[in-house]
């Protein structure tokens, strides 16, 4: 199929509004015109002009089996064929989303009883408020209801979801964060440790920090803490040492539950099938979406935990129904793509292959980056990773904001053929590949990644930013 770039452009320039985007650039033209991506295959993605980029982000940590999978896409399309929607509400269902159902409960970590569906893992992460707060009511606990979140946490950009986003630039202008949800310190230790701290005594600071926090807000009034195993968007920033084991001991003590928001970690990024199975996480509720349908269909979920369930049913008698669904929940084309990614998932070891390839990975990234004077820090676990720039690697100097060096390193990989990105707060440059990516194929990525890198900072010397 051959499309008019211009034309396209133009339509698009004039009919859509793009997320994160700069709104009066982008419509001035400024910014050029859109990238229109046409095709990909594997690790590798083409826009309509015929360059060929790497996805060394899996779309957005998402696209986990590869771009171009016949496999997902005929079951997309048998479904389709067959019965293209019904809901489930007041107990309908379909042979797909029953053998999902149960196929999540199975595997998830911790002790799951039920599965309910959404489109986004913003939209899961607001059925999890619910559930909370839904579940304290039904407890005769109407005051249990603040849920703590972490600064640098991202959990989605609606308005509960966008509320635990410890992201500044979420809430600026958008009337958020909502008074339910309050914010504890980020677990990154190179940032937030003191001088001469050791990891495992600043995730007890941490820890400590939280226990304070509960107790200042009242154990009473404190409903939930949600928490990404490794944080995301907020850094590729995985737990300093013991940090978990602390964390859930606080939740413990004062009959808090945690929610564990997998939406990236899932289905195998970490080298475990869960981040939470990977870091000894027992979760009472747990939020899925990008890699549960490798992004070939819109689908999340929410697993809800047996003593949460249990509560929900035995509450039904005195309240009447569930009143919480979407028109799309349990979407049958979705719980079909989704079983389809899960059998590759299952059958080609993803999870190993982001364990071994990953472990690959990161030695490539520390070998290639761990010595240049503009990086303070190379971090990651499977195969999802960050680089971390500095202007001073010896007393951790950041760069001034306005040189934007973690942008320009990625639009130098870019112009490379490789897309990394950019990541918010700080100058980082992220990485998280499909889980089918190669040795060869992630040492290609931190090749590219490098000769970027030394690009930008040799701009850096000639304009005497740095020494």
């Amino acid at each position: 199929m051959t499309i008019d770039i211009k034309e396209i452009s133009k339509k698009d320039r004039h009919s859509v509004l793009h997320p994160f985007t700069q709104l009066k650039d982008f419509a001035s033209g400024k910014l050029g015109d859109p990238t229109i991506i046409e095709t990909g295959k594997g690790i590798r993605i083409q826009d309509a002009q015929g360059t060929q980029f790497i996805d060394g982000f899996a779309g957005l940590y998402c696209v986990n089996v590869g771009y171009g999978r016949k496999e997902v896409a005929d079951a997309i399309s048998r479904q389709a064929y067959r019965l293209a929607y019904y809901h489930s509400y007041a107990a309908h269902t379909t042979d797909e989303l029953a053998i999902l159902s149960d196929r999540l409960v199975k595997m998830a970590p911790g002790k799951m009883s039920k599965v309910f569906y959404g489109m986004s893992g913003s939209d899961a992460n607001e059925t999890q408020a619910k559930i909370v707060w839904y579940y304290n009511n039904l407890r005769s606990k109407p005051n249990k209801k603040k849920i703590i979140s972490r600064e640098r946490g991202y959990h989605g950009c609606s308005v509960v979801s966008g509320s635990m986003t410890g992201m500044s630039f979420y809430h600026d202008h958008m009337d958020l964060p909502l008074p339910q949800i309050v914010h504890t310190g980020v677990p990154h230790h190179y940032w937030g440790a003191t001088s001469g701290e050791t990891e495992r005594e600043f995730s007890t600071r941490r820890a400590a920090e939280l226990d304070q926090l509960i107790e200042r807000l009242g154990p009473d009034n404190v409903g939930a803490f949600i928490g990404e195993p490794v944080l995301g968007t907020g850094g590729i920033t995985p737990p300093p040492e013991g940090y978990w084991e602390a964390i859930q001991t606080v939740l413990k003590k004062h009959d808090v539950l945690l929610i564990a928001d997998e939406v990236i970690t899932g289905f195998g990024r970490t080298g475990s099938m869960f981040g939470s199975q990977h870091y000894g996480i027992e979760p009472d509720l747990i939020t899925i979406a990008k890699g549960l349908t490798s992004a070939y269909f819109p689908l999340s979920a929410a697993i809800v935990g047996e003593k949460i369930y249990k509560v929900l049913e035995d509450g039904a008698d005195r309240v009447g129904a569930f009143s919480h669904g979407y028109t799309y929940s349990g979407h049958p084309i979705g719980a079909a793509a989704a079983n389809a990614v899960l059998d590759i998932v299952e059958k080609e070891d993803l999870s190993g292959n982001a364990r071994n390839v990953g472990a690959f990975f990161q030695a490539q990234l520390k070998e290639r980056f761990a010595q240049l004077p503009i990086v303070g820090e190379v971090r990651g676990v499977g195969l999802m990773s960050a680089i971390e720039f500095v202007a001073n690697r010896h007393n951790r100097k950041r760069f001034d904001p306005t040189l934007r060096v973690g942008a320009r390193i990625s639009k130098a990989a870019r112009d490379r053929g490789l897309i990394a990105r950019a990541m918010p707060h700080g100058d980082i440059l992220g990485f998280a590949p499909p889980l089918i990516a190669t040795k060869a194929e992630v040492e290609e990525i931190a090749a590219i990644a490098e000769s970027a890198a030394r690009s930008v900072m040799d701009e850096l010397v000639r304009d005497g930013h740095i020494l």
